[in-house]
């Protein structure tokens, strides 16, 4: 018999009842220390005291209008954005889904209002992920995303990771942009390099094509710049957002160059929650604390901090683990271990990370989890492997 609940998630047997910092308590009173943040969403931790009463004190005044009327909060966050980033122009979502549906739309309605509209395809990379809706599934293109599920949305063209000769041979004059994770989150933390992402930046340039950047994973402070594109000195025409923006609320966006954006006029999209009073009050909150400066130094300096223990517990545990990877607080252990069974021996140790591609364990904490938070970390961890080498 089928459960209440659509049964699409192999859950684990935990129940978490309440959180603070960068730590949770189950049903039982049993404490965890959250290394996963709800897969990157919870940017500042559980119950933090700038955003619940940024919550609380919007849930007694307004929740929601719609879209049809002007959202003060909502124009007060894109105003942010606009002057933190490369965009002139924002459109809210509640989802990093709903943001990939808008950037695939944007770019295609681009050149369609250019006068070439033959230009459709969109370049994805193996092993990315742009969430779980028909455009979402389509773009990653593996079979684990689109079995079962077919006829896929047309219009993708996928190639593998890193291969720059095939990715220059690919572009032709059917294609639209090229959509890429500047570090992939699922496909096992794989951080594009910077080089690399300035060359795609030249390739578009010289192709007349879009570049769309998928930041809902490593975007809002993760790998310590507020987004991760930002290290290797390029800007995308195109960018998603999702996950850390809201702090664990439901927001997400995309961020565009007027040029990138000129086709969405009114009437070519919308969202009846996008952008809501609730969800851009926390989403002010949370930016106004991640783009501050001194805040972004002290999480490149607790980045630096968890590295460094993970490096030594890599040494220590050789017959678990393999490398780390990543960047900033978007980092990853390599397992020689089956990567589930970490999972699983993390729990049963009091340690909460997040299983990916590539036999990879993903470590995405609070961006504010204190320095005692990450010594811990790597003990509960060590544990954790010790159970598994016994």
């Amino acid at each position: 018999m089928i459960s209440s609940v659509l049964p699409t998630y192999s859950r684990a047997p935990l129940t978490f009842v309440s959180g603070a910092g960068s730590w949770l308590t189950t049903d039982d009173g049993d404490r965890y220390l959250d290394l996963g943040a709800g897969i990157a969403v919870n940017a500042l931790g559980h119950a933090h005291p700038a955003l619940t009463q940024a919550l609380t004190e919007q849930a007694g005044q307004l929740w929601h209008t719609s879209n049809l009327y002007n959202i003060p909060a909502q124009t007060a966050l894109a105003d942010k954005l606009v002057d933190l980033t490369f965009a002139d122009t924002v459109f809210f979502t509640n989802s990093g889904t709903e943001a990939c549906e808008l950037a695939v739309k944007m770019a295609r309605k681009y050149f369609y209002d250019a006068g070439a509209p033959e230009r459709v395809d969109i370049i994805t990379f193996d092993g990315s992920f742009h969430g779980r809706s028909a455009a979402g599934i389509a773009a990653a293109g593996s079979e684990k995303m689109t079995k079962g599920f077919g006829p896929i949305l047309g219009g993708f063209t996928h190639l593998a990771f890193g291969d720059h000769d095939t990715l220059t041979a690919a572009i032709t004059d059917t294609t639209a942009a090229i959509l890429i994770e500047p570090v992939q989150g699922e496909g096992g933390i794989r951080p594009v390099p910077d080089h690399c992402l300035k060359g795609l930046r030249d390739l578009c340039d010289t192709n007349g094509i879009l570049l769309i950047m998928d930041e809902v994973q490593c975007g809002v402070g993760r790998t310590g710049k507020l987004f991760a594109h930002e290290w290797s000195g390029i800007t995308p025409d195109i960018m998603m957002v999702a996950k850390g923006i809201g702090g664990g609320f439901p927001l997400g966006c995309v961020l565009a160059t007027e040029h990138a954006a000129s086709g969405m006029t009114a009437g070519t999209h919308g969202s009846t929650y996008g952008g809501n009073p609730l969800a851009c009050a926390v989403g002010n909150a949370v930016i106004d604390i991640v783009s501050a400066p001194e805040f972004l130094d002290d999480v490149n300096r607790k980045a630096g901090l968890l590295r460094q223990r993970l490096e030594g517990l890599v040494a220590n545990q050789a017959d678990v683990f393999e490398e780390v990877r990543g960047s900033g607080l978007m980092l990853g252990l390599k397992c020689k271990a089956t990567n589930m069974d970490v999972v699983n021996a993390g729990y049963a140790n009091g340690v909460i990370t997040v299983p990916a591609a590539d036999n990879v364990i993903r470590l995405l904490p609070a961006l504010n989890l204190t320095d005692d938070d990450i010594v811990q970390a790597a003990s509960l961890l060590d544990a954790a492997a010790s159970s598994l080498s016994q």
